[in-house]
């Protein structure tokens, strides 16, 4: 009795398993003969005819994930293929098929993504397929932390600061994750912030070489806020007296300050009375 139930369940397995290799030779016959239609007629057409995931999954028995393979290496050599002038066009439809088929599987979420963003140069389309890695992985740090980066990239500092504070909202994510942040957060000219978030990293590093880098980063913060406050007071002084005050002490004695700030370590700033300039004297990172 026991051997015809394994009987049983192994010509089961077999069955299924040979509908599945059928299920998928049906798929890739279609896109082969798909394949044979002339580019130049139909730009792109392999592609269109392509159902949804979540049909597809009904032909797989139980095992998209096999199925989510084959789409995803067809994907890669599709998108390869430089002569299909419009092939971007379903780049998210098809990068959707494979996350509707295999929610998890990761490598597709950050392959579409360096697509669209280093091929078809679309930040909006690398961010939309990152975002759906996220929404079916919300454990995965590592989407919200490439869409940071590409956002970073394109000096989008705000998406750039909004997907950081994700990535390192998320358990597991690395400690660089909160400097990304800090630093994005500096870019937006949101000084309070970063100035916060990097006293936080300074306060709590254990690494030596991690204080030394919260230290240089609230050095810069503080010579971008003290730089502000005296290049205002240069424009009053200026607009009052139709010239850059000879020295900053002028400022002081115009009302226009109250004392001329100093960097974090105690050093005055350099000032330029010919173009009004005020910088550090020295370089951040060489301090």
């Amino acid at each position: 009795m026991k051997i015809d139930v394994f009987r049983a369940k192994g010509l089961s397995s077999v069955f299924l398993a040979f509908l599945l290799i059928l299920t998928c030779g049906v798929f890739m016959g279609l896109k082969l003969k798909i394949d044979d239609i002339t580019r130049n007629k139909i730009p792109g057409a392999s592609i269109i005819y392509i159902p949804s995931g979540k049909y597809l999954k009904f032909g797989t028995f139980g095992n998209p994930s096999l199925l989510a393979d084959l789409v995803y290496l067809w994907a890669i050599q599709y998108f390869s293929t430089y002569t299909i002038v419009d092939r971007y066009e379903n780049l998210d439809r098809i990068f959707s098929i494979i996350a509707e088929l295999d929610p998890r599987y990761l490598d597709p979420y950050e392959v579409g993504a360096v697509i669209a963003y280093y091929e078809a140069e679309n930040l909006e389309m690398a961010l939309k397929i990152l975002d759906k890695g996220l929404e079916k992985n919300p454990d995965q740090w590592i989407f919200p932390y490439e869409a940071g980066q590409y956002a970073r990239f394109r000096k989008e500092y705000e998406l750039a600061q909004e997907y950081f504070k994700k990535a390192m909202e998320i358990e597991g994510a690395p400690d660089f994750m909160k400097r990304l942040y800090a630093d994005a957060t500096f870019m937006t000219v949101d000084y309070k912030s970063s100035w916060e978030t990097w006293m936080e990293i300074y306060q709590t590093a254990e690494d030596e070489r991690i204080k030394k880098i919260a230290s240089n980063h609230l050095y810069r913060v503080k010579a971008a806020i003290d730089r502000r406050t005296i290049r205002r007071a240069i424009i009053k002084f200026h607009e009052k007296y139709g010239r850059n005050p000879s020295d900053l002490s002028r400022l002081i004695r115009a009302g226009f300050l109250k004392s001329i700030p100093k960097d974090l370590d105690g050093n005055e700033y350099i000032y330029d009375p010919k173009t009004g300039k005020v910088g550090t004297s020295i370089i951040p990172w060489k301090r």
